[in-house]
């Protein structure tokens, strides 16, 4: 087992290394618990409503001066920012284990997703352009353009605390927007040394207006703030359905713009020409990294009878040998659950599985170095006679319900009877399953895969889905236009002025 730190004093020793004043994150009404073991490991500054409005106006006046920069130059102060997150990469991934829970791998792969968002945009800030347009009337040009919108309010959830800044962050700032962002109130220290990095970045630029990027700090009330102001045209919020269910009608009332990336229960498909080995590995990660707190976790495996039996045994093989513990331990493969609320919601829905009729393996929960205020757990498998309530309803812990399916409709029929559209995949060698699927008849999810599991994302494709998760879509290839708005423009450079549609209006 690899020696770690106590987490408390390699929380502070990170946050100081990253440029993260102390007096940040020592003293403040906020404690931030640590998932590995439950112990503080630091005290920050909220922000209340008057906080909220004053760093709002600021990063308005921001955007006053930002938008009129050329998006190229924008671009140089992300890919500074890309610079400063390279070097900062061990540091700050090791700092999103401690405070999120995550392995160490995930850890540094989540500053890498920032890195690469970072490369994207930095490219991007040369491509923003509008089409010319076929015009009816002689001598007339039609285009569209593209202009900076104005203040993004970002809001993130504790189990991406920094990735999801970044995806909209980077591309806002392309645009010619300043960015207001209120992470969860479970990760917050992130988010401070993220916003640290930012400085540093900025200050390489050199003239970037104070307030372009801000941290708002603090729970529910916070979020409303800034969900509620008129000066934050774009709100992208990143969460549970029941926040977008809050976030939306708000929005809406004041015809403010929403980038909803909400709640998922994400299927695979199990085909009898599946390749087993590369599905079950497959599954094991989709299902289990990130303690099945990921919103693109495996939930459902819909696996047809010929094969369920090979298949869901190797699983529980795999399933009872994982290492749970530490996620600072190169060893672990599945780190703790967020806090104990997490906990009690997997032990409810274990327990409305085993009176639906489901057969529980694992789930249980697994002491680690005495650690009473952590809670790790056994991943569980639960085999399901059926796709009932608890199945078809989302619960942020590594469950994985299994079910037998007969003939291929079927199968998708059960992978799109849930509430919730973001991601699928299915197993399979053969072409026509694979096509059908992919199909306006298969998959109705965002994100549709073939022969790999639903879980994780490159930043080159848009990243969302449909129904109860809200529709919304954040990086990929033309989602900056959600961070910008669209002119139309018609010049005429000729000496008459002909009308659209033949109307006739001559006067003398």
């Amino acid at each position: 087992m690899t020696p770690v730190a106590p987490v408390t004093e390699e929380a502070a020793s990170l946050l100081t290394e990253l440029g993260v004043p102390r007096d940040s994150f020592v003293g403040g009404a906020l404690e931030v618990r640590s998932p590995i073991n439950g112990e503080a490991i630091g005290r920050v500054w909220t922000t209340d409503a008057g906080g909220a409005n004053a760093a709002i106006q600021s990063a308005h006046e921001a955007f006053l001066y930002w938008r009129k920069l050329p998006a190229p130059q924008r671009g140089e102060l992300v890919r500074l920012l890309g610079e400063e997150l390279r070097a900062g990469k061990t540091a700050l991934g090791r700092l999103v284990t401690i405070e999120a829970g995550k392995i160490l791998s995930e850890g540094l792969g989540e500053v890498q997703e920032m890195i690469d968002i970072c490369t994207f945009a930095a490219g991007l800030s040369r491509q923003l352009c509008g089409l010319t347009i076929a015009t009816e009337r002689p001598m007339h040009r039609m285009m569209e353009t593209w202009h900076p919108l104005g203040v993004t309010g970002i809001v993130s959830a504790f189990n991406f605390p920094v990735a999801v800044w970044s995806w909209n962050a980077a591309l806002a700032l392309i645009c010619g927007n300043a960015v207001v962002w209120k992470p969860s109130e479970k990760t917050p220290l992130t988010a401070l040394a993220t916003q640290a990095l930012f400085h540093r970045a900025a200050a390489r630029f050199g003239g970037v207006p104070d307030g372009l990027s801000a941290v708002l700090i603090g729970g529910k009330e916070t979020g409303e703030a800034l969900v509620g102001h008129a000066l934050v045209p774009l709100v992208s919020a990143t969460g549970s359905t029941s926040m977008g269910r809050q976030v939306a009608p708000r929005l809406a009332a004041r015809f403010a713009r929403a980038i909803l990336e909400l709640g998922g229960n994400n299927a695979a498909i199990v085909c009898p020409s599946a390749d087993l080995d590369l599905a079950l590995r497959a599954i094991a990660f989709a299902a289990m990294g990130t303690a099945g707190q990921r919103c693109t976790s495996l939930r459902r495996l819909i696996v047809h009878e010929d094969v369920y039996h090979e298949l869901v045994t190797g699983l529980k093989r795999v399933y009872a040998s994982v290492n749970i513990g530490d996620p600072r331990d190169r060893a672990t493969l599945v780190g703790p659950l967020i806090d104990g609320r997490a906990f009690t919601a997997m032990q409810q829905a274990l327990s409305e599985a085993k009176a639906a009729g489901g057969l529980v393996t694992g789930g249980q929960r697994v002491h680690v170095n005495s650690h009473n205020e952590a809670f790790y757990v056994r991943p569980a498998i639960v085999e399901m006679p059926s796709q009932s309530d608890v199945v078809r309803r989302e619960t942020f812990a590594p469950i994985l319900y299994a079910m037998k399916y007969r003939d291929f409709e079927e199968a998708i029929r059960l992978h799109n009877d849930v509430p919730q559209g973001l991601a699928s995949s299915i197993f399979t060698s053969d072409l026509r399953e694979a096509e059908s699927f992919l199909s306006t008849e298969g998959s109705d999810c965002g994100i549709a895969n073939v022969n790999i599991g639903p879980s994780g994302a490159e930043i080159g494709g848009a990243f969302g889905g449909e129904k109860d998760t809200g529709g919304g879509r954040e990086s990929g290839s033309d989602v900056w236009k959600s961070y910008m708005r669209r002119a139309t423009n018609t010049i005429n450079y000729g000496r008459d002025l002909p009308l659209a549609q033949g109307v006739r209006f001559d006067v003398e």
